[in-house]
């Protein structure tokens, strides 16, 4: 696992150990990145469930101004440190040692851009995606990646799918806000 581009570039991240961690693979990141080029630079950007912290490295990598990393496990928050550290880009984030739906019950940020990528098959995107919806700045976009035949909700508050791409057995649904809502 390594960071793609930008001022962390090629620099290698430790990941969770164990055969239940199902990291970003480097085609579903590249992609993601891809579909949100130009709304990267300068963003406010949260990560939550989020295990290593390479999407929200990638980010920040790219020119993010900000990310916070939202998870629950104390190791996931250790390796998110260790990442930070060792591709310099602890400044702009934040780690957030809560359960998602805890911090964004309590959450007063707004981001531009959220990634949620929770463990498959537990149905842990219904809950969180109608309670980030609130929090995201207008023209903001929701990317949630899952497994290819969970079914995610048509709408999270005003964003509806706008799209959703297929990669294998991994898909990524985004959400943004309908044009004239």
């Amino acid at each position: 696992m390594r960071v793609i581009t930008g001022t962390a570039r090629g620099r290698k991240l430790k990941t969770l150990p164990g055969r239940e961690v199902r990291p970003t693979t480097d085609l579903v990141k590249e992609s993601v990145f891809s579909i949100i080029q130009f709304e990267v630079e300068g963003a406010a950007f949260l990560d939550l469930f989020a295990g290593s912290g390479q999407v929200g490295i990638e980010a920040l990598s790219r020119g993010a101004r900000s990310c916070v990393f939202v998870d629950s496990a104390r190791q996931a928050q250790d390796i998110v440190r260790d990442n930070l550290a060792s591709s310099g880009l602890e400044q702009g984030s934040r780690i957030v040692p809560m359960d998602s739906l805890a911090y964004l019950a309590g959450c007063r940020e707004s981001f531009d851009i959220a990634f949620l990528d929770p463990p498959y098959n537990q149905g842990l995107l219904q809950r969180p995606l109608p309670l980030v919806a609130p929090r995201m700045a207008p023209g903001g976009v929701i990317l949630c990646e899952h497994e290819r035949g969970e079914q995610l909700p048509d709408e999270a508050g005003a964003f509806r799918v706008y799209r959703t791409y297929r990669y294998g057995k991994t898909m990524v649904t985004v959400y943004r806000i309908p044009t004239g809502a």
